[in-house]
This record gives C-alpha cells, sequence and structure tokens, in this order.
C-alpha cells in the first residue's frame, strides 16, 4: 500500500517545471535559483534572487514598496522603511553591473512609489 492509500489526507505533490526567464543578457533559472549573464553566474542572496525575479516578473510596471514588500518579504507592509527595499536593491543593481555594465536593462526608481525593471531599447 502506497502512501496515499495508508494516508488519504496526504496529497501528492507534483513539482512543475519553471520555465527559464531569458531577457537581453539575462537568463534567469527559478528551478535552479540561479541567474547568468552571459553563461556566467551572478551569485545573489535569497532576497535579491526574490526581489530581481519579482521585478522581471512585472518588467514595466512599476511596483510599489508596498507590493514589493508584501512579495518578497511576506509581511504585511505597514510603516515599512522604505530603506530596506532600497538598501537591497543598490546591492541587486552593483552585482548586475558587475556582470555587465551595459547590459541591456535597468532597475528604475519611482520616487516615493516603487521600482521598475526596464528593458533598454536598442
Amino acid at each position: 500500500m502506497d502512501v496515499v492509500g495508508r494516508y488519504p489526507d496526504f496529497k501528492r505533490y507534483e513539482l512543475r517545471d519553471e520555465p527559464a526567464l531569458q531577457l537581453p543578457g539575462l537568463e534567469i533559472y527559478p528551478d535552479q535559483r540561479k541567474i547568468y549573464r552571459d553563461r556566467r553566474e551572478i551569485h545573489l542572496t535569497a532576497k535579491e534572487y526574490d526581489l530581481l525575479c519579482f521585478l522581471v516578473k512585472n518588467k514595466g510596471r512599476v511596483l510599489t514598496y508596498d507590493q514589493i514588500y508584501q512579495k518578497v518579504w511576506g509581511d504585511y507592509a505597514q510603516d515599512i522603511g522604505n530603506n530596506t527595499i532600497g538598501f537591497h536593491i543598490c546591492n541587486l543593481r552593483e552585482k548586475l553591473f558587475a556582470a555587465s555594465p551595459d547590459a541591456p536593462f535597468m532597475i528604475r526608481c519611482e520616487r516615493n512609489v516603487g521600482y521598475c525593471f526596464e528593458l533598454i531599447p536598442e
């Protein structure tokens, strides 16, 4: 008898494959939690990775501090300091710039609102 037969409340969880996010100059592999620029891995902290993925999945859209904080930190964003998000964005920008100073994308700050991941037209 298998696990489901012995424990009817036990649900089978299947892993679903998440496709890689392909952008000009950037590849994100959610299943591996890895990011590459020109086949070189960019090492990010867990929060930087989550933050970048959230921004990339919503590219072109300004995400508010509250939206970012709730999605990335998982907390209710009441009276949070925007410095927390700004600190992680700054570190993320530095690592992305170090990997590719001429990258065809940017993380734009919308003052007093939030951030937006944008592709730079060639």
